[in-house]
Order: structure tokens, then C-alpha cells, then sequence
């Protein structure tokens, strides 16, 4: 990636090569094939990202009015958008239905009948709730629904007068293990199966996003993912094949990014502590949400790296004991780190500024620099 050395802002802040994104884009696509691509736009939507993804072809899941507003603006087709999130406000659906959006997900039945209400006749998938083992950032049972479930809902779409189009699963973000879309997969093609004895024919299989990206660690080739996707499916599906979309956020955006820091304090809590504890002007309020759990262990370099290192606890600047980075997850950082030393967070262009908080202690939100935006 291009070095932010050259940026001149105070610190912290996120600098984001574009480029990256969409040469991450470009391998996904080649690896998939024919699978239409839905970036999530909540993993990054800053709208030079947006607008390179657009000319590339791709298509989008959006989650609000706000993510929709910014497709369309940065060009995007409204038939290109899918509302993902399954809790929609009634006003919203019908935001979204008057800007020409026609494809919708939902989980129960109350979700349904706002759909029929303010979004009549537009095509319907239902998501179902799966296993999200293997996942370094589970989802739990926030979505989704049984397989019984989906039938019943199903059916009924299309006695509420929407199109019932298909079903969607989601194994987890930053799922490691290939092998994990199987068993998703197959359930989804038990659905079809009894939708299809009801004489209703469904077209879409979204097996959602969740692909890796090596942050302290390799992981599995994109590749991978698609060959044990496309396989799942030919050995579920055989002949009926229905047309497949992917849903991935941080595969595209998260390389991409750099979050770059400043030591504020370097201390021990006793003379005999072996871990220092280093305090950068950034923390879990500032955009590394997903260090909660020490889920997401991304990459840290310095300007020192070459010095001798020792371990080190990370925590961010705020007045608030939850705000520790990596307590337990062995980081090593040099010595001689001083405070105003710049620190440089690698693989946080997805879901960092977009959850940092507007104020909290006063901090303001992480501030974004996009490079490379032809």
C-alpha cells in the first residue's frame, strides 16, 4: 500500500489506497465467476470505494436509507441494491421501494407483512439461522430463522403478494474455514426442496459474506472459498441450480486500509511488571470495535521494528476500563517506544471508522483519507 507518510493529519486516522479495494474486488470476481457480487456497504462506505466498485460492476447490500442514498449518488442502479437487514422500519421500506428498490431480505413474519404493506409486489428472501463456527466474529441468533420457518413465511410472501425469490445465510465474518458453507448450503436446498412441492420455485441462493482476510495470520485463499461454495452447491442443487450472490465486505475493503496512531503513554503497573502497557490516541471508541474479545488481531508495525521488542498490553486513550485492545494475545513492540511515536494498525479498512463514536470523552470520530480514487 501506498505509505501514508506523506499525509500530513493529526493522529489518529485512516488512510485508505482504493486501489487495493479494487484489485481485491477483481480477484473475488475472477475467483467466483458467474456469482454476482454485493459488497456490504456497512464494511466501508466511503464513497470513493463506492464509486470504484460501481465501475467495476458490482452490486450492493445496504442496511439503511443513508446506505442507499450514497449508492445511488455514487451511481449506482436501484435493481443493483438488496436490502439486507431483516429490521427495517416501516418508513424506511418505503424509502426504499420509492427510490426503485425491489429486493428485500426478512427473518419473521411481522417483517413480512411490513414488506407486503409498503413494498407490494417486490421480491422477498428469507434468511435463514445457521452455524457460525470457525468464525473469529460470530453473528450468534440476532438473524435469521429455522428452516420450518422459512417454509411457512415463504408461502405466505407469496399469499401477501411479494415474489418470493430465495434464501440467505450468513457463517460469520472472517469465517476461516471453507468447509463451513456446507452444511448451510444444503439446509437452503432443503428449503427449496419443499417451496418447490408447494409449486412455488425459488431462484436465489445468497450465501452471504464472511470471507477472511489475513490480518496476524495467513488465512485460506479466496479461491478456496468459491471452489467449496460452487461445489456445495452443485452436489445440493445438481440440475436446478439457482443463481447465487456473495455479500463480502471485509475480503474487499480491509487491506486496503491503515490506521495510523501515536503512543500517548508507555508504563508498568509495578517495577516488576513484565508487560508494558502502551496507550495509543486510538482505541476500541475510536474504531477497533472489533478487538472486543481480542477477536480481531490485526497486524502493528512501527518505526522501530528492527529494535529489540518486548511484550506489551495495547489500550486505547479513553477514560473507560473496557478500552484494552490485546490483554491476553502475545503483541511485541519495541522498547524504546516513546510517546508521540507513530504506530501503524494494518488491515482496518473495514469496520473501523464507520464504528468509531461521535464524542465519547470528548474524542471525535476517526478521520478517513481515501488515496488512489481515479
Amino acid at each position: 500500500m501506498t505509505s501514508p507518510s506523506t499525509v500530513v493529519q493529526e493522529t489518529p486516522y485512516l488512510v485508505i489506497d482504493v486501489r487495493i479495494a479494487a484489485d481485491r474486488y477483481r480477484r473475488l470476481a475472477d475467483s467466483f465467476g458467474d456469482t454476482a457480487i454485493y459488497y456490504a456497504v456497512k464494511a466501508n462506505p466511503e464513497p470513493s470505494v463506492i464509486r470504484t466498485l460501481v465501475a467495476l460492476g458490482s452490486s450492493f447490500d445496504v442496511a439503511s436509507p443513508a446506505e442507499i442514498e450514497l449508492c445511488l449518488a455514487s451511481g449506482a442502479q436501484p435493481q443493483n441494491l438488496s436490502y439486507g437487514n431483516t429490521i427495517k422500519k416501516s418508513a424506511d421500506i418505503a424509502f426504499a421501494y420509492a427510490r426503485g428498490v425491489r429486493m428485500f431480505a426478512f427473518d419473521s413474519e411481522a417483517e413480512l407483512t411490513k414488506l407486503a404493506e409498503h413494498a407490494p409486489g417486490a421480491q422477498v428472501f428469507c434468511r435463514l439461522l445457521v452455524e457460525t463456527v470457525n468464525a473469529q466474529w460470530p453473528l450468534g441468533s440476532k438473524f435469521g430463522c429455522s428452516t420450518e420457518m422459512a417454509v411457512e413465511l415463504l408461502t405466505q410472501a407469496r399469499e401477501l403478494g411479494l415474489d418470493p425469490i430465495g434464501v440467505s445465510f450468513h457463517v460469520g465474518s472472517q469465517q476461516l474455514d471453507p468447509a463451513q458453507w456446507a452444511p448451510s448450503v444444503a439446509r437452503a436446498a432443503g428449503v427449496f426442496a419443499r417451496l418447490r412441492d408447494q409449486g412455488i420455485e425459488l431462484t436465489l441462493l445468497n450465501v452471504g459474506g464472511g470471507f477472511p482476510v489475513g490480518y496476524a495470520e495467513p488465512v485460506t485463499p479466496i479461491e478456496d472459498f468459491a471452489k467449496a461454495i460452487q461445489s456445495s452447491a452443485d452436489e445440493h442443487f445438481g440440475a436446478r441450480l439457482p443463481r447465487i450472490i456473495v455479500e463480502p465486505g471485509r475480503y474487499v475493503a480491509a487491506e486496503s486500509g491503515v490506521l495510523r496512531t501515536q503512543v500517548v503513554l508507555v508504563s508498568r503497573k509495578s517495577h516488576d511488571d513484565e508487560k508494558r502497557w502502551v496507550y495509543l490516541d486510538v482505541g476500541r471508541f475510536g474504531g477497533l470495535a472489533e478487538t472486543e474479545g481480542e477477536a480481531i488481531r490485526y497486524r502493528i508495525s512501527t518505526a522501530h521494528d528492527d529494535a529489540p521488542a518486548g511484550p506489551v498490553i495495547l489500550a486505547g486513550p479513553t477514560c473507560d476500563s473496557v478500552d484494552i485492545l490485546y490483554q491476553n494475545t502475545p503483541y511485541l513492540l519495541p522498547l524504546g517506544l516513546q510517546p508521540g511515536d507513530l504506530v501503524e494498525i494494518q488491515g482496518t479498512g473495514a469496520y473501523t471508522a464507520t464504528y468509531s463514536s461521535a464524542a465519547f470523552n470528548g474524542f471525535p470520530p476517526l478521520a478517513t483519507i481515501c488515496i488512489g480514487d481515479s
